[in-house]
C-alpha cells in the first residue's frame, strides 16, 4: 500500500468508520499499523485528535485477506500507479464485493474509464484523487468516467465530504483531472522561467508567486 492509502484509511477510522486494511504481506501490515499509531499520535500531541490513539486504532484491521471486504459498501485502492496492477486487482475485487458495492480507485494520472472497463460492473467504478499527507491536506477529486453511475459518483462525494469531512470537487476523466492539469503546466513554466532568464533566480521567482499570487508557499526544483 501506498503512503496516502494508509493516510485515508486513517482518516476513515478517525471519522468512525469501521476500516479494513488489506496488503500483500505481514511485514507490510506491520509497517502500516506502526505508521498509523505514530500519524495518531503525532495528531494527539497536536491537539488534533478528539479520542485516544487506541480508540481510533480500535476500528482498524489489517489482514492480507480480501476475503475480508465482503461486506464492504466501499474500497478505495491504492497500489502502485500501473495500469496492469490496478485492471487486476478490479477483476479481484469482482469476485468478492457485493454487487453494491462502489471500488473507488485513487490515480493521478490514469483514466478512471480504462480501469473501470476491468470490472463486470464498471458503473460502480469511480476515481477518488486524495492529496498527500491525506490527513492534512482537505482536497479529494471525484471523477466520474462515462461509465460511472451518476449514482456511484453522489456516493461517493457524499462519503468523501460527509462522513471523510474532505472538501469535493468533481472532475471529468481527463488528463491531469483539474488539479494536475493546471499544476503541471505550471510547474514547466516555472522552469522554463529560469532557462529562458526571466527569473533570475529561483528565489526571485518563488518570491514574485508568494508575493505577487498570494501562494503562501513555492518551492519548484529545478537548477538555478
Amino acid at each position: 500500500m501506498r503512503h496516502h492509502g494508509l493516510g485515508y484509511c486513517e482518516v476513515g477510522a478517525r471519522s468512525g468508520c469501521d476500516v479494513i486494511v488489506v496488503d500483500v504481506s505481514t511485514a507490510a501490515l506491520e509497517s502500516a499499523k506502526a505508521k498509523m499509531t505514530a500519524s495518531l499520535d503525532k495528531a494527539l500531541n497536536a491537539g488534533k485528535l478528539a479520542e485516544p490513539v487506541d480508540a481510533v486504532m480500535a476500528r482498524v484491521r489489517f489482514t492480507t485477506d480480501m476475503g475480508t471486504f465482503a461486506d464492504r459498501e466501499i474500497v478505495i485502492e491504492a497500489i502502485r500507479e500501473t495500469v496492469t496492477d490496478k485492471v487486476t486487482l478490479v477483476s479481484q475485487l469482482d469476485e468478492v464485493l457485493a454487487p453494491q458495492a462502489i471500488i473507488a480507485t485513487n490515480t493521478s494520472s490514469i483514466p478512471v474509464a480504462q480501469i473501470a472497463a476491468a470490472s463486470r460492473l464498471p458503473g460502480r467504478v469511480v476515481g477518488t484523487h486524495f492529496f498527500n499527507p491525506v490527513p492534512v491536506m482537505p482536497l479529494v477529486e471525484v471523477i466520474a468516467c462515462l461509465v460511472t453511475d451518476p449514482e456511484t459518483a453522489d456516493a461517493a462525494d457524499d462519503f468523501c465530504a460527509n462522513v471523510l469531512g474532505k472538501k469535493v470537487i468533481r472532475a471529468a476523466d481527463r488528463g491531469g483531472f483539474v488539479v494536475n492539469a493546471i499544476l503541471v503546466p505550471y510547474l514547466l513554466s516555472a522552469i522554463r522561467s529560469l532557462q529562458n532568464g526571466v527569473a533570475k533566480s529561483r528565489g526571485h521567482r518563488d518570491e514574485g508567486m508568494v508575493g505577487g499570487c498570494g501562494m503562501r508557499w513555492v518551492r519548484c526544483a529545478c537548477a538555478t
